[in-house]
């Protein structure tokens, strides 16, 4: 079944009966074996009493006592199920209310027993909506005659039995494997696998990018149906389709790219006004949906992935190369695009705009490098040369000053982002090696301000950006931590977190004398990742209370695709006028059109359809999003354990950066990797755990350890897949000093 119970249920409403013929043209079931699968699963969430059937059509029944949640177990066995809503209860689930649902998945549940003060609300697995683990890593074991699958998650709390398939199981005994998940388990019947993949003798042995991948069920190429399926369009655009788009060939573009990028997704167009002093920059967005359309097999599969995938060298992309081949915005072709032209002030305000369908020609093709290159020695009387000095230093500082005056910040940090916008971090990062990259930044996301606020204006659907503010908890020891370092940092984590916080926090740490890439490092990780939401949402990184949109990367993020269809259904089917006896049409992608429109811009059909779709894909992609983010820094962990391991037995020099009971954690300054130092291993004494001053002190000695410290450290030992790195201290702390003194 290629769909899953929370994606058939995400396009059914409570309020609306749909058929089952158009469940199976949205889920993609037309084919005989499908169409059967689905038959069942209705019938199934019938009979329990999730859906109501009128004349062959159906509709959601949100039982009372029932919500939908993603279960997360540990190792003790102990469940809860997270509810989406903040702050809600975690629901406790008892083993023997799982239903066979494993740790990951998404879940309805029931509400059996109230919480209380004390005690959390307790639940029962209803219905498993969605299955977090279609294949796990596992070590093979011959048992009682049977080979079994061991997961290596020890928060799978199951052995898996495992079909032979005509392979020769015995070779892969005590080896690192890939397990494809054949049934799931059935009363008391254990699940029921088959090895995909023998991926080496232990987690050591294997490529860091495939336990990744396999751990995290990342598709590492495109089944045949889709590859078969794009070989038959036509990758190309005829006369009539360019008479629907503006010429833009005539204007002088130009792309900025990274050195080895192989699709480029946006280009540029700046030109002077009758007034000197006044720009009109034109960012062009190529044109992935010409290719891809909705609903076609291309589509389901980008759908499904979510998002790129970026494993360093290793890139696991939205669309196979042959679509961005054709989509790539290259030197000396036409492509079609949606161009959005805006005219600035001298100011840096954005004085009006216009968004419509294009087709342009790139004359020149930049590097980031090549930039940077042309602003510190630019070509005498050259175009492009004045374009770039325009664009980097002219608008880019008075547009960043606009955004910091907000209250919104930047990070300085070594790696970067792999889109032009904020991207999932959702903060600019700003790096010394490559400082245009952040001022190009900061042109691109006003893109994503005025498409949002473009949508909206017009009440059509919208797939909005935000960020939530940190967890307060998370900042309040890295406060301490900055406060130890005698830097001039304060918060009252009791108060609401504001982007201008993190504003004067962000700029206290660029002036430290020490362990600035440290501090740097710690304050990214306490942002939470950007989110997509159905209705306009802040952003905090932002600074950003109203709307925002990411729109730049319709050939990577599928969320930015999902914009450009509701652009184009804009362009080719939005009216532009009252009624056709009106005169005069409104200009619908003018950022002047707002206050002459007093009708409904889209048909009814062509808004519901759009807004279904938007429904069904909110959850989905945020769902996909995290995963991408977990498996993009499962990554970064794997390759600085296997770094740490190679190093065992070497000394560093590293700062105390937390302090719990069970021991301190030390950041080593050089390599930005974290270890603990376990207090079992403090040999020397009996140390106390003190919570109000973050520290650790010896009964006898009185030598402490606490937030902020420099501390020598050796390498003791590494687990690997774990990626849990333990240190043991070759300095001592600070002796002689009483916290509740000197603190």
């Amino acid at each position: 079944m290629e769909f899953s119970i929370a994606t058939l249920l995400s396009y059914l409403s409570d309020d609306k009966l749909i058929a089952a013929k158009s469940l199976k043209e949205k889920l993609g079931c037309e084919d005989e074996e499908n169409a059967e699968k689905l038959q069942i699963a209705l019938d199934a969430l019938e009979r329990i009493g999730l859906l109501v059937k009128d004349r062959g059509k159906y509709r959601r029944y949100k039982a009372e006592n029932v919500v939908e949640a993603k279960l997360r177990c540990s190792s003790k066995g102990f469940c809860f199920a997270i509810q989406d809503i903040e702050d809600a209860d975690d629901i406790y689930v008892r083993e023997s209310h799982l239903s066979h649902a494993w740790n990951g998945d998404r879940v309805l549940v029931k509400i059996i027993k109230e919480g209380s003060r004390r005690r959390s609300p307790e639940g029962e697995v209803v219905v498993i909506l969605e299955r977090a683990n279609p294949s796990l890593l596992a070590q093979v074991k011959w048992e009682n005659g049977q080979y079994r699958a061991i997961p290596l998650d020890d928060r799978l709390l199951f052995e898996l039995q495992l079909k032979e398939n005509g392979q020769d199981l015995e070779q892969t005994v005590d080896h690192l494997v890939h397990v494809s998940v054949v049934r799931y388990p059935i009363a008391q019947h254990l699940p029921l696998g088959k090895v995909t993949r023998v991926l080496g003798s232990d987690a050591e042995a294997a490529a860091d990018t495939d336990i990744v991948c396999c751990k995290h069920d990342l598709p590492q190429g495109f089944p045949d149906h889709v590859l078969n399926f794009m070989q038959e369009l036509p990758l190309s655009f005829d006369l009539n389709t360019l008479k629907q788009h503006r010429d833009l060939r005539s204007l002088f573009t130009f792309t900025i790219e990274d050195e080895y990028s192989l699709f480029v997704e946006n280009a540029f167009t700046l030109e002077q006004q009758g007034n000197p002093e006044t720009w009109q920059v034109g960012i062009h967005i190529t044109d992935v949906d010409h290719y891809v359309l909705n609903n076609s097999v291309l589509d389901r599969a980008a759908k499904k992935r979510g998002t790129t995938v970026h494993l360093e060298e290793k890139v696991l992309p939205l669309l196979p190369e042959g679509i961005t081949e054709h989509c790539s915005l290259v030197v000396g072709k036409d492509r079609l695009v949606i161009s959005v032209m805006m005219t600035f002030t001298t100011t840096g305000e954005l004085q009006e705009y216009v968004i419509f369908p294009a087709v342009i020609q790139v004359d020149q093709q930049l590097t980031y490098q090549e930039v940077q290159k042309n602003l510190s020695e630019p070509e005498e009387e050259s175009k492009l040369s004045k374009k770039l000095e325009y664009l980097f230093f002219t608008l880019s500082p008075l547009l960043k000053a606009q955004r910091t005056e907000r209250g919104s910040f930047e990070i300085e940090s070594e790696t970067d982002c792999p889109y032009k916008d904020e991207g999932r971090l959702g903060a600019i990062l700003v790096s010394s090696v490559i400082p245009v990259r952040s001022m190009l930044a900061e042109v691109m996301v006003i893109v994503g301000e005025i498409i949002a606020r473009h949508l909206e204006g017009l009440s059509l659907p919208t797939l909005y950006c935000g960020q939530p503010e940190p967890d307060p908890s998370e900042l309040e020891d890295l406060i301490k931590l900055g406060q130890n370092l005698e830097l001039e940092v304060s918060l009252d984590v009791e108060e609401e977190i504001t982007p201008q916080d993190y504003q004067d926090i962000s700029r206290a740490f660029s002036r430290s004398q020490k362990a600035t890439r440290v501090l740097n490092y710690l304050l990214q990780c306490t942002l939470k990742p950007v989110k997509y939401s159905s209705h306009p949402i802040p952003h905090f990184g932002l600074a950003l209370t109203k709307g925002y949109t990411h729109c730049l990367s319709p050939g990577r993020r599928y969320a930015d695709l999902f914009i450009q269809r509701v652009l184009k259904a804009l362009f080719e089917h939005g009216k532009d006028r009252h009624s056709s006896r009106s005169k005069n049409g409104v200009n619908l992608g003018s950022s002047e059109c707002y206050d002459q429109i007093k009708w409904k811009v889209l048909p009814n059909n062509i808004q519901q359809e759009l807004e279904e779709q938007l429904h069904a894909l909110v959850g989905h992609l945020n769902e996909r999003e995290k995963l991408s983010e977990d498996a993009e820094k499962d990554l970064q962990g794997l390759k600085k354990a296997e770094k740490m391991k190679e190093r065992t037995g070497q000394v560093f020099q590293g700062l105390i950066t937390g302090v719990q009971s069970y021991g301190f954690f030390v950041e080593l300054e050089d390599l930005l990797v974290e270890g603990l130092v376990h207090v079992s291993s403090l040999k020397d004494d009996w140390y106390e755990y003190r919570s109000r001053h973050s520290c650790l002190v010896g009964r006898k000695n009185r030598i402490s350890y606490r937030l902020g410290d420099e501390v020598e450290v050796q390498v003791k030992s590494v687990d690997y897949y774990r990626q849990q790195i333990d240190l043991v201290t070759v300095s001592k702390g600070l002796e002689n000093e009483d916290p509740e003194h000197s603190l």
